[in-house]
């Protein structure tokens, strides 16, 4: 066809007069263009194909190996979601650096990436390094088949293990907090100032009983956490060891890191709090809301959508209005207002 063409225009221009040869230059301009295909025709057609083969092999996955095929498809759609929180990661690192913006400036959504983003990353970075060694990423799919829970991150957890590894962090942090509780009734004696101890006494005794604490009831007693005893720097190694459990930070660093760590999750908690009282509860997926709620504290995977909502609005009401000298209520609150949320609402 190229070459017919060709004659054509050739014929044209050297029979014809000025304006038909004129006409035949505009109109038989692309002639000369080549008559091979391009790269990306080509590209495509690879594209097409491997697409093809990798549909006709997930069939196969699903229909001889349903197992499997959950693992697998687990697997793959977590390896895209992560590689798109990263990108999501990489935008916002920009507009922080572009525009000066500092963490706390951050909008909910986009602050809750990043944190989450980082906590990932420090729980993978162990099994990225074994796997680096030649043949390691085989013995590496083994453990993470075997031990998911400790090795992989969220993204590579099937619906019901997310379920049922929320429930298991959730009673590993459960168990300290009867020391919390008991640390928090023995420190009553110490504080000085008697009205702020009988409010304390009274918080203590409606807790130990079963009682759901309202957020005035806390911020009743914020006097006490500003100070001796129950300030964040007052606390003892093994209360802040406690405390760390309860926020899923390792409880296995010198004192002086216990203390730094707790006061910089608790006030990275308290600045997701300012921006979702901007943002707004009503805004929340019920995915965001529960996660929301489960990170301050409150095993959520079992409660309704509404129960999570009027929790949470409770824990922004008091974290709202909370001093910059009482962190340390908004670590104890992790305790004294989910501990018995969940048997307030059977009542």
């Amino acid at each position: 066809m190229a070459l017919y063409r060709m004659k054509l225009c050739r014929s044209v221009l050297e029979g014809g007069d000025r304006r038909v040869r004129k006409c035949a230059l505009v109109l038989f301009q692309p002639c000369h263009l080549s008559t091979s295909n391009k790269p990306s025709g080509v590209l495509s057609v690879i594209s097409a194909k491997a697409k093809y083969f990798n549909e006709k092999y997930e069939r196969f996955l699903e229909r001889n190996f349903p197992k499997f095929y959950m693992l697998y498809s687990t697997f793959t759609k977590g390896f895209w979601v992560l590689i798109r929180d990263a990108k999501e990661v990489g935008l916002i690192k920009q507009k922080m650096n572009h525009h000066g913006v500092q963490f706390h400036q951050l909008p909910y959504r986009e602050m809750e990436k990043l944190r989450q983003f980082r906590r990932d990353i420090i729980k993978a970075a162990p099994v990225m390094l074994i796997s680096i060694p030649p043949f390691a990423n085989y013995i590496v799919f083994l453990l993470m088949y075997f031990f998911p829970r400790q090795l992989l991150i969220r993204h590579f957890w099937t619906t019901k293990q997310q379920e049922e590894f929320l429930d298991v962090y959730h009673s590993l942090r459960m168990e300290s907090y009867r020391d919390i509780l008991d640390n928090l009734s023995g420190a009553i004696p110490q504080i000085s100032d008697q009205s702020l101890q009988s409010r304390m006494l009274h918080l203590c005794a409606q807790v130990n009983s079963g009682s759901h604490p309202a957020a005035d009831d806390l911020q009743a007693v914020g006097g006490a956490f500003s100070g001796p005893p129950l300030g964040l720097k007052r606390l003892t190694v093994q209360q802040m060891k406690a405390f760390s459990r309860v926020m899923f930070l390792t409880p296995h660093l010198p004192a002086f890191f216990l203390q730094r760590r707790l006061r910089s999750h608790i006030w990275e908690i308290h600045n997701l709090d300012c921006a979702l009282l901007m943002l707004g509860v009503g805004q929340l997926s019920e995915a965001e809301l529960r996660r929301a709620c489960y990170i301050r504290g409150l095993n959520s995977t079992h409660l309704s959508k509404e129960d999570c909502r009027t929790w949470l609005h409770c824990w922004l009401r008091l974290s709202s209005k909370l001093k910059v000298s009482e962190a340390s209520l908004l670590l104890h609150s992790m305790v004294l207002l989910s501990v018995n949320y969940q048997h307030s609402l059977k009542q």
